[in-house]
C-alpha cells in the first residue's frame, strides 16, 4: 500500500506542475498575441488576462503538489487533504475522475491509514 500512497503522490505533484505549466503557456500565447496584434490596448488587456488565468491555473495547482510531497513523506494531513482534492476532481473528466477514484481507492484502505498511522 505504501507503493501506491507514492505513485498516488507522484501523481499529484505531476498534474499539479503541468497545470502550471498551462497556466504559465497560455500567458506566454496571450503576450504572444498581444504583440502580434501591434494594437496597444490589446497587449494591455491580453496582458492582464494573461497574468490572471496564470494566477488562477497556479492557485488551482499548488494544493495537488503540496498534497503529493505530504503523501510521500505520509503525512496524515495529506491524507486528509488528498481525499478533499480527490473529491474535487471527480467532475474532471477523464483524468480527473481517474485521480479522484485512485485517490479514494488508495487512501480509504485500512492499509493505507496504518501506513499514515507509522509514519
Amino acid at each position: 500500500m505504501a507503493t501506491n500512497v507514492k505513485v498516488l503522490g507522484w501523481l499529484y505533484i505531476v498534474l499539479g506542475i503541468l497545470g502550471v505549466i498551462l497556466g504559465l503557456g497560455v500567458l506566454v500565447i496571450l503576450l504572444g498575441t498581444g504583440v502580434i496584434a501591434s494594437d496597444r490596448e490589446a497587449m494591455t488587456v491580453l496582458f492582464i488576462v494573461g497574468v490572471v488565468v496564470a494566477a488562477v491555473m497556479t492557485l488551482v495547482s499548488a494544493p495537488g503538489i503540496v498534497v503529493g510531497v505530504g503523501l510521500i513523506k505520509f503525512r496524515p494531513w495529506a491524507r486528509v487533504l488528498a481525499l478533499i482534492l480527490g473529491f474535487l476532481n471527480l467532475p474532471g473528466f477523464p483524468l480527473g475522475t481517474v485521480l479522484g477514484i485512485y485517490t479514494f481507492v488508495s487512501l480509504l484502505n485500512s492499509d493505507a491509514e496504518a501506513a499514515f498511522a507509522r509514519f
